[in-house]
C-alpha cells in the first residue's frame, strides 16, 4: 500500500510495472509508490511474465514499456483484451511513432509518457488517471461528460520563457545531444552562434525541464566550468 495511505482510505489503485530494464523498473516502482492512492503489486520484465502475474494477481493499471524482449507492448495489450482483461494501460516509452499512439488509444491506452521523464510528469498523469477513474454515476449533461474526459488530458505545455525561441532551443538541444562528454555554455554559444549568456539561459531551461544535467568541471587555474550533459533516453 502507498505509504501515505491511512485507515479508512479507499483501496489503492493496483499497478503492475512492465519494464525489462531493471534500473528503469526500480525507478518506475519508486515513482508510483510515492503517489498517494497507488500501490505496485508486481514488476514484470517481459510480456510473458506480465501475463503470468496477471493470471493470479488483480491489477487495475499497467505501467507498460512498449519495447519488451519477447514482443511489442501493444501485442501484450491485445492479448489481454482478447482474454477479457480490462486493466487500464499507461505506456512509458521512448517510442515517438504517432501511428503507434493511435493504435494504443484504440486498445484502451489512457496515457502515453515519453522517456526520459521526471517524477512530477508521471505523478501528474497518475493523479489525472485517478480522477478519471473516480468518476461514477450518470452524467447530467454534455458538460459533465466533457469534464470526466478532460481529467485524462495533460495540461498545456508551459510557455517558453520570455526571450527564448523554439528554433534556438532546437539548435542548443542538438549541440547538447552531440556532446557525449558534456558541453559548456561557451562552447554551446560558439557552436550555435549565440552569446554565452544566451546559451546558458537555454541550457538552464533544459535542466529545469529535466532534459539535461549540469556539473562543475575542474580544469586548470581559475573557477570550475559548468558542463551540461543531455539526459539520454532509456
Amino acid at each position: 500500500m502507498s505509504p501515505q495511505a491511512k485507515p479508512g482510505d479507499p483501496a489503492p489503485i493496483r499497478v503492475l510495472v512492465v519494464e525489462d530494464d531493471p534500473v528503469a523498473a526500480d525507478a518506475h516502482r519508486m515513482y508510483v509508490e510515492r503517489v498517494p492512492g497507488f500501490a505496485v503489486v508486481g514488476t514484470a520484465r517481459s510480456g510473458a511474465d506480465a501475463q503470468r502475474l496477471l493470471e493470479r494477481t488483480p491489477v487495475d493499471l499497467l505501467l507498460l514499456d512498449l519495447y519488451l524482449p519477447d514482443g511489442h507492448g501493444l501485442q501484450l495489450v491485445r492479448a489481454l483484451r482478447a482474454a477479457g482483461n480490462a486493466a487500464d494501460v499507461i505506456t512509458v516509452t521512448s517510442a515517438r511513432d504517432l501511428a503507434m499512439v493511435r493504435d494504443g488509444v484504440s486498445l484502451g491506452v489512457v496515457q502515453y509518457v515519453l522517456k526520459p521523464f521526471t517524477f512530477s510528469t508521471l505523478r501528474d498523469r497518475l493523479l489525472r488517471y485517478a480522477e478519471f477513474r473516480a468518476t461514477a454515476g450518470e452524467a447530467s449533461g454534455q458538460d459533465e461528460v466533457d469534464r470526466a474526459l478532460a481529467a485524462l488530458r495533460a495540461p498545456q505545455p508551459a510557455a517558453m520563457p520570455k526571450g527564448l525561441t523554439q528554433a534556438t532551443l532546437h539548435a542548443v538541444t542538438e549541440a547538447l545531444r552531440g556532446a557525449e562528454e558534456g558541453i559548456s555554455a561557451a562552447a554551446t554559444a560558439e557552436t550555435v552562434g549565440i552569446s554565452r549568456i544566451t546559451a546558458r539561459r537555454y541550457l538552464e531551461h533544459l535542466v529545469e525541464a529535466g532534459r539535461a544535467a549540469r556539473a562543475p568541471h575542474y580544469g586548470q587555474i581559475g573557477r570550475p566550468e559548468l558542463l551540461y550533459r543531455w539526459l539520454s533516453e532509456h
